[in-house]
């Protein structure tokens, strides 16, 4: 079986159109800043990780990716349509995961791409109730269509989803993302 691919869902760090809920306390250019480090975080962490990984991206060319993070990155569009049509278009096996995670490590990337070995699919639980990444082996779309995104239900309606079908996913362990100035406490070397 082909090792999975590591996708990370990134968006150019324009002022005003990333981290918007942050953008009322830091400000846009603050809230950028915010998600420009984080981004760079993932993909060290990827790097670290020796997890094959790509960046899918919106909001800017390739080559503003490959100038601002690195000239060796891998990066292609996440095409068109709502996230749901974006996630369904990563090919399995694949490993799919956004760019706000502070406490993601080499090790979470590493035990996702091992579980897939084994299990047809992983997932890593978000504290807010939704997931920081999900791996699978066959086509994953039911997982993504019609899911209620940016809601503390996502987690739940996702692992009901996989009952439904008789598959039990490896759980990773639960980390933080960033989406309030709360969420920063813990991580201020994300500050601007």
């Amino acid at each position: 079986m082909a090792p999975p691919l590591l996708s990370i869902f990134a968006r150019w760090p324009r002022p005003g159109e990333v981290k918007t809920r942050l953008i009322p306390h830091f400000g846009a250019e603050g809230a950028a800043t915010i998600y420009t480090r984080l981004l760079a975080h993932t993909i060290a962490v990827a790097r670290a990780s020796d997890v094959p990984f790509e960046l899918r991206v919106t909001g800017g060319a390739p080559e503003l990716f490959r100038a601002a993070f690195g000239p060796d990155l891998t990066v292609t569009s996440q095409g068109e349509g709502d996230l749901t049509a974006r996630l369904s278009a990563v090919p399995a096996p694949a490993i799919v995961i956004g760019s706000d995670c502070p406490g993601l490590t080499p090790a979470v990337l590493q035990a996702a791409a091992d579980a897939l070995t084994t299990d047809p699919m992983v997932i890593g639980p978000a504290s807010d109730g939704g997931y920081y990444l999900l791996g699978y082996n066959a086509d994953a779309a039911f997982a993504f269509s019609d899911m209620p995104w940016s809601t503390p239900a996502v987690f739940e309606e996702t692992l009901r989803r996989f009952a439904q079908r008789g598959i039990r996913p490896a759980v990773l362990p639960e980390l933080s993302d960033v989406d309030t100035p709360e969420d920063l406490a813990r991580w201020p070397e994300f500050l601007p």
